[in-house]
Formats: structure tokens, C-alpha cells, sequence
């Protein structure tokens, strides 16, 4: 085996040029694996953050016609001890209204345990000016809304509910989620006061919460509504909610995975073509080894070994390529703050396996040349030279 290894790296030093060529094909398909890769992925996570980032995840709400959740207390116990998955759990008590200003305009009244919410929805971090509502009568709007209601910090904005009560929220802090259907429409307060506003007495409307792993919310809603014993309420995951997000995520993985099947057949076949041609170009050197005494099985090895090193080296050098191409991306494709349009996304794990990959089809690209090789009648090639 030891002397395979040292034939073999001497075959592909004494063929400089068919050594660098081939080298430069692994690290070419490498690259382009690793960068297309890693750029759908960053497109997703990017995707994926910009959607539900920073919103529920999994939502308990009322269900068989109640209309609030009384027993939510016990729900939320329930629900952070069902499943290790299910993090930054919040009940929410929500309602329509009006705000009344000059003008009239409708808007979402949200009531929460504000620290269990800014977890979710990171209120503190879009808070622009002022400060969270702490005390009853108090609240947050949005830019859009304090806009277009020329509301200020300290002023009193005064909303009008559906069943005609009247109630004015002192307004302690402006937001940008920059979400402008947040931001024109959220009155945010503490859930005391959404609770009294919307005359729900102790209930509450709906349990928030977000998973470490969001794809798969959706079995963790299933084990979560099978645990949970509080009656009328149905589990609800962003999965179920948003269809048309995830056969597009599906469809970028699948596009990405067959551009990166293509890269890796193109270079395995080159890999072959050219190791073939070196066992054509070497026979009569493979030959006089067979003549020698050297046995079958170690002169199709000579050619397993040029693979896998060629695939150690051409692996190497595409992710250092690779790495490039994704620093040049960053650099060249940006918004007009400098910041990268795609989010490059760095897995560890795809670079070692692309890297793995390289190798294996480095390997596997070699075994027709072995064989080739091991084919070789000594006393047929020394003859006919």
C-alpha cells in the first residue's frame, strides 16, 4: 500500500499540467457548491427572519366558539413544560378599535406581560424613543400611526372600542418593526389594561410562542394541543399559516441541491476522463510494474490514492475559493447602506460535507481508471509498447 502512495504521487508530480487541471476542477465545483449553497441559505434565513423572526411561532387560541381563554395560566404551565423545543411563551389579550384623531383609523389594541412579549416581538429593540408601558393606561404605537395621528411622546391618544366605550392611553414610547402593517395599526399595552378595555375580566385571547428549531413547529404544536388539558382551544403553527412561503423555501432547495447534483457529476466525470487518459499514457510504466511483481490490486490503488489526494487538495482549495466568491458577493451586491442583499449564512457543517463530497466523487471518479489499470496484461503492453 506504501508503495501505491508513493507511485501514485509520483505519477501526479511528473504530470504537472493534468494534476493542476484537475485540481482546478474539484476546486472550481467546490467553490460553486459552497457559494451557491451558502447563498441559498443565507436567502432563507433571511427569509425565514424576516417573516416570522420575530413573531409567534406556535399560537394557542380559542376554539369551539369562545371567543377568550380563561384557564390560560395553566395553559402557559403547560405548555413550557410539554416540550424543551417551545421557548419565550406570552399570553396576549388583543381587540379591534379606533383611534380618534382628526381624522378616524382602525387599529389592533395588543395587551401583554410586556417582558415575556418584547422576548418575541423585540419591542425594546424598535423602540425609537420613550420607554415600554409599565403602569395601567399606558402604551406604545407605531411610527406609522404616531405619524399619521401626529401623536408624541406624553400625549393621550383616545381610542373608541366596538361596543361604544371610550378609553385614552397615555403614550409612553414610539416603535419601527418595520413591519408598516405594525406599525400603523399596533396599540400596545400592558395586559391589564387590554384586558379592562375589551372587557375579557381575567382572560385572555390567545398563548404566544416561539421554538428553538421552527421547522419543526409543526410537530411540536401536535404534541403540544395532544398534552394540553385546558378545554376549548386549538393549537395553530406559522407552518399551516404560511404555505406559500414554505413552497418557496422548498423550491429554492430544491433548485440549489440539483445545481450542486450537476456541479458534482460534471466534476466526477472529469476526474475520470482525464485519470483514464493517465492510465492509457502510463500502461507501459504500469506495465513494467506488473512485470516487476507488483500485484493488481496495488496498481488500481495507485490510482485510488491520485484520486483521493487530488480531492484532499482540490477540496481545500474550493472552500478557500468559495470563500472568496462569498466575500466578493458581500462587497458588490448591497443596499444602499452597505449592507450585503443576501445575508451570507456560514454552516459549518455543509462546508465539511461539500469538502467530504469533493473527495468521495474524487475517490469514486478514480475506481474506473483502477480497474483499468488492474486489467493491464504486463506482456501485451511491454510488446506492444
Amino acid at each position: 500500500m506504501r508503495l501505491s502512495f508513493t507511485i501514485a504521487l509520483r505519477f501526479l508530480k511528473s504530470g504537472k499540467g493534468q494534476t493542476l487541471l484537475i485540481i482546478l476542477g474539484i476546486s472550481v465545483g467546490v467553490a460553486v457548491q459552497l457559494f451557491i449553497g451558502s447563498l441559498i441559505q443565507g436567502l432563507q434565513a433571511s427569509l425565514i427572519d424576516t417573516t416570522i423572526g420575530s413573531s409567534s411561532h406556535i399560537t394557542i387560541v380559542p376554539a369551539n366558539g369562545k371567543t377568550s381563554i380563561k384557564d390560560w395560566e395553566r395553559a402557559m404551565y403547560e405548555a413550557g413544560i410539554s416540550d424543551s423545543n417551545i421557548i419565550n411563551i406570552s399570553a396576549a389579550a388583543e381587540g379591534s378599535a379606533t383611534i380618534d384623531y382628526d381624522d378616524t383609523a382602525p387599529v389592533l389594541v395588543r395587551g401583554f406581560v410586556v417582558d415575556d412579549a418584547d422576548k418575541i416581538y423585540k419591542f425594546s429593540e424598535g423602540l425609537y424613543e420613550g420607554r415600554l408601558p409599565v403602569k395601567k393606561d399606558e402604551a406604545i404605537i407605531g411610527k406609522d400611526l404616531a405619524l399619521k395621528s401626529n401623536t408624541k411622546i406624553n400625549d393621550e391618544i383616545t381610542l373608541i372600542l366596538p361596543s361604544g366605550n371610550v378609553t385614552r392611553l397615555e403614550v409612553t414610547g414610539l416603535f419601527d418593526l418595520e413591519v408598516s402593517s405594525l406599525n400603523e395599526s399596533w396599540v400596545v399595552t400592558t395586559i391589564e389594561t387590554a384586558q379592562d378595555m375589551l372587557s375579557l375580566d381575567s382572560s385572555i385571547t390567545k398563548i404566544e410562542m416561539q421554538v428553538k428549531k421552527v421547522f419543526t413547529a409543526d410537530e411540536t404544536a401536535k404534541d403540544l394541543a395532544y398534552n394540553l388539558s385546558v378545554n376549548d382551544v386549538e393549537v395553530e403553527n406559522w407552518k399551516d399559516q404560511n404555505q406559500s412561503l414554505l413552497s418557496g423555501l422548498n423550491g429554492q432547495s430544491v433548485s440549489s441541491y440539483m445545481i450542486q447534483v450537476f456541479v458534482l457529476v460534471a466534476v466526477l466525470l472529469g476526474i475520470s476522463s482525464v485519470l483514464a487518459i493517465s492510465v492509457v499514457q502510463r500502461s507501459k510504466q504500469i506495465g513494467i510494474l506488473k512485470a516487476m511483481g507488483i500485484k493488481d490490486r496495488d496498481s488500481s490503488l495507485i490510482f485510488v490514492f491520485q484520486g483521493f489526494m487530488l480531492g484532499i487538495v482540490g477540496a481545500v482549495f474550493g472552500i478557500i475559493l468559495g470563500f472568496v466568491l462569498l466575500w466578493f458577493f458581500t462587497k458588490f451586491a448591497v443596499n444602499p447602506d452597505g449592507s450585503p442583499i443576501v445575508p451570507i449564512y456560514i454552516n459549518i457543517g455543509f462546508i465539511t460535507l461539500s469538502g467530504m463530497f469533493a473527495v468521495c466523487s474524487a475517490v469514486a471518479a478514480s475506481l474506473i481508471p483502477a480497474r483499468l489499470s488492474s486489467r493491464l496484461n504486463p506482456i501485451e503492453v511491454i510488446k506492444n509498447g
